[in-house]
């Protein structure tokens, strides 16, 4: 998807957004969101959001403020090899929300690597 650099806050909120719709239709309650984006992060963390003049920023204030647990973490960009990896499979191409219930075992390997070195 090729966008404008004023667009990228907005989208990655997007994305934020829409993985909590997901998660909570499915029925999950104690979620972790990871970004590299610091600025969007620290917005929703620190009780920003609510006054936020992006939308979905507002409305990610709101779906956080539900019945369960979120929680939100800066990663930065080189750690994320999971979303790099996903990223680099669709090859720029996608434009529409893919769920995987089961992923790629080239990703399977990569989310046991990073539950192995978070503990």
């Amino acid at each position: 998807m090729v966008i404008g650099m004023a667009d990228i806050f907005q989208i990655e909120a997007r994305a934020i957004l829409e993985g909590l719709k997901l998660t909570w239709m499915r029925g999950f309650k104690q979620v972790e969101v990871e970004s590299d984006n610091a600025l969007l992060i620290d917005s929703i963390r620190n009780g920003f959001a609510a006054n936020s003049n992006t939308v979905e920023v507002q409305l990610i204030h709101e779906w956080c403020n539900r019945d369960w647990q979120v929680k939100l973490r800066h990663v930065l960009r080189e750690s994320n090899k999971v979303a790099y990896c996903l990223e680099k499979t669709a090859g720029g191409g996608m434009n529409q929300l893919v769920v995987l219930v089961d992923p790629p075992s080239h990703v399977r390997r990569l989310l046991e690597e990073d539950i192995d070195s978070s503990m």
